[in-house]
């Protein structure tokens, strides 16, 4: 007997179940993607056709060879004696709380067509296994197996995928333009700059474009430029109110200062004393607030009605948005009043509450008509 199968039936026999699921993990949903295969895949030829295609699909998938461990895994517990059966059930591409969804949805699919007591995940690696908790809010998990592939660990096996890796980041393009493209830019700003002798002047943009580059990639900048500049009414709406939103929230700016007393600001006054006296603090809040206030507004509502046209769950976030905003307010309002004709600071409560109620309230509203929605969903499914 293998030391994997004394494992398993160690695991088993140290629980009361004995109707067990063999449930493989696939998080991204690579059998899908790849192969095109409907996950819930359920039962023993269904998994070892579904493994081949994924295979034949994509040779270096760490995926097929989970498959095949789980339809071992399952074998084992057959010949112990166990009822078992082994399925395949898969989230998205791009993981996060939908592929969870997704998993635990067909989860209890699964046990509709066979009734376990306990479940045995098959998983390659920890970003599959972070669904156990969902997988346990409807059947208990007794055993999990970890799939690890064994490598070459040559020189010649190293040497491939570091070429293999290299060949990448210069033909591809997802990744030649950050890993080529940036440092292009800069070696080739800093020759001519050297040619010049402007070296201490451009050493400053070298590290302004290299920080700003890093910056782009961390946040994801330009993915989400190119989704909302996509030419189709939802990111026609988006630019038109981020354009709108961001100059409603530059010309605030001089609205503030213009409603600032200008007798607080003649003569000789200098920066400090200015922005630490409160009344011209509060007067530039007032004046610049409701101009501020309707560009974040503007932008907030042009993401929820693109959202809304293209049928997007996050509509809900975005109506939060503006509720927060409008919620905000009056309490802003408060303050700047409080600064410029110097009420007492009890006076933030009363509106601070309000808002706080408000949001609550509609939070859980906007949650549990979210909830119905969903549920419905599931039912139809």
């Amino acid at each position: 007997m293998s030391q994997r199968s004394q494992k398993v039936e160690k695991d088993v026999n140290a629980s009361t179940a004995n109707k067990l699921l063999v449930i493989c993990i696939d998080r991204d949903n690579d059998v899908g993607e790849k192969a095109g295969i409907i996950t819930p895949v359920i039962g023993r030829n269904a998994c070892i056709e579904a493994a081949q295609r994924l295979a034949l699909e994509d040779p270096e998938d760490a995926d097929s060879n989970s498959i095949f461990a789980a339809i071992k895994t399952y074998e084992d517990l057959i010949s112990k004696g166990y009822k078992v059966e082994v399925v395949i059930v898969a989230g998205v591409k791009n993981k996060g709380i939908h592929a969870d969804e997704k998993i635990l949805a067909e989860t209890r699919k699964v046990l509709e067509q066979f009734s376990a007591n306990g479940a045995v995940i098959v998983s390659d690696g920890e970003d599959d296994e972070s669904v156990i908790p969902v997988i346990q809010n409807v059947l208990p998990v007794v055993s999990v197996q970890r799939v690890v592939m064994k490598v070459s660990r040559s020189v010649e096996y190293s040497y491939a995928v570091f070429g293999k890796y290299l060949k990448m980041i210069a033909y591809d393009s997802r990744y030649s333009k950050f890993f080529l493209g940036v440092p292009g830019i800069l070696l080739l700003i800093g020759g001519i700059a050297t040619v010049f002798d402007f070296t201490a002047e451009i050493f400053a943009v070298l590290v302004s474009i290299l920080g700003g580059a890093f910056l782009i990639r961390a946040f994801d900048i330009d993915t989400a430029w190119s989704n909302w500049s996509k030419p189709t009414p939802m990111g026609f709406i988006r630019i038109f109110t981020m354009v709108a939103g961001i100059l409603l929230i530059l010309s605030s700016v001089p609205a503030g200062i213009s409603a600032v007393d200008s007798e607080l600001i003649e003569g000789d006054v200098e920066l400090i004393t200015m922005i630490t006296n409160k009344v011209i603090i509060g007067q530039f809040v007032a004046g610049a607030l409701p101009i501020l206030w309707i560009g974040m507004g503007a932008i907030v509502t042009g993401t929820l009605l693109s959202n809304w046209i293209g049928g997007i769950s996050r509509q809900i976030s975005d109506i939060l948005r503006i509720i927060v905003l409008a919620a905000l307010y009056p309490t802003i309002l408060q303050f700047t009043n409080i600064m410029i004709y110097d009420e007492s600071s009890f006076t933030l409560i009363p509106p601070l509450l309000g808002g706080l109620a408000a949001t609550l309230v509609s939070a859980t509203i906007l949650f549990k008509k979210y909830r119905k929605h969903k549920d419905q969903e599931m039912v139809s499914d």
